[in-house]
């Protein structure tokens, strides 16, 4: 007989509790909610070697039956450490999920004082663009710089129909993942920083909105597992000091802002003066922004 949900997901708590899971319960609730919806692990894999079938499923049951070997899978890859949106497939950011494919960066909260400030320029300038050599009124242009997954472009999809949306991003990965997310409501382009841009966009983008690696190199080897061996080094790795990507931003930005347009850009409150000082010698106007309660700290910048 099948053990009862809340019975097996109090036992995939437990492991997942002595795996050192801070929020068990609520991650075996939702490992559990996936593999009974029908979710799947990639064709041709296995549970891990040594890993033990979650008691109270049946790996003999039908198809219409909760999928035993796929929550087994998600149980075993969440104690070896692999994050669990990446398991999930999604991602909770701003109150929508974001899809989340295996190796791509996940969208954390602090990430959300990006997308807040990002928005909110958007509203303070929301007189018609008028740019001489086109329509009178032309969509309002908005990149997402290092997109990842794209959850900040993703967002701005939804709460700001009409924007003439662009993100981009290195990694391969994070580009098709971020061009599911955003469905056709934007253009994701593959690029270091502004490359792969067309030409055209320079001088009109009214924000960029960027959570550039900013992890110092040495202090790669010291982050959780779940980053460091599950999430691509391209959107962690930030050079030396953390602050490469920084300064090669601030160095182009001002080709790309529309005259008044805004910069966002994610940094740590302990970097935060650096890179506030990068921008200002570029020509911006830049203050700095923090929100303890989601731990978060950008750098909001204004091309003159």
């Amino acid at each position: 007989m099948t053990i009862p949900e809340a019975d097996r997901e109090l036992i995939v708590a437990r492991r997942l509790r002595a795996a050192g899971c801070v929020f068990a319960e609520d991650e075996a609730r939702l490992l559990v909610a996936a593999a009974d919806a029908g979710t799947r692990p990639a064709a041709g894999t296995r549970p891990a070697a040594g890993t033990r079938p979650v008691a109270g499923t049946r790996p003999e049951a039908d198809a219409d039956a909760p999928d035993a070997d796929a929550l087994e899978l998600m149980v075993a890859d969440r104690v070896a450490g692999r994050p669990l949106e990446q398991i999930l497939g999604w991602a909770e950011f701003a109150g929508r999920r974001i899809v989340v494919e295996p190796g791509v960066f996940v969208p954390r909260r602090r990430t959300e004082l990006v997308l807040g400030q990002a928005s909110a320029a958007l509203v303070d300038d929301a007189a018609p663009v008028d740019e001489g050599d086109g329509p009178a009124t032309r969509s309002p242009a908005v990149l997402e710089l290092c997109c990842g997954a794209a959850a900040v472009a993703t967002v701005l999809a939804a709460e700001h129909p009409g924007l003439d949306l662009w993100a981009t991003d290195l990694d391969p990965a994070a580009v098709h993942c971020a061009r599911r997310n955003l469905d056709g409501r934007g253009t994701v382009v593959r690029g270091d920083l502004f490359d792969g841009l067309p030409p055209s966009l320079r001088g009109r983008f009214r924000v960029i909105a960027a959570n550039a690696p900013y992890v110092p190199t040495g202090a790669i080897s010291s982050l959780p597992p779940e980053a460091r061996l599950h999430e691509s080094s391209l959107a962690l790795d930030g050079g030396a000091d953390g602050l490469d990507l920084h300064r090669r931003i601030a160095a182009e930005v001002g080709e790309w802002l529309a005259p008044g347009g805004t910069l966002v850009l994610e940094t740590s409150e302990r970097q935060a003066p650096d890179t506030q000082e990068a921008l200002v010698a570029a020509g911006l106007r830049a203050r700095v922004v923090r929100d303890d309660e989601i731990d978060g700290t950008v750098v909001v910048a204004v091309a003159r």
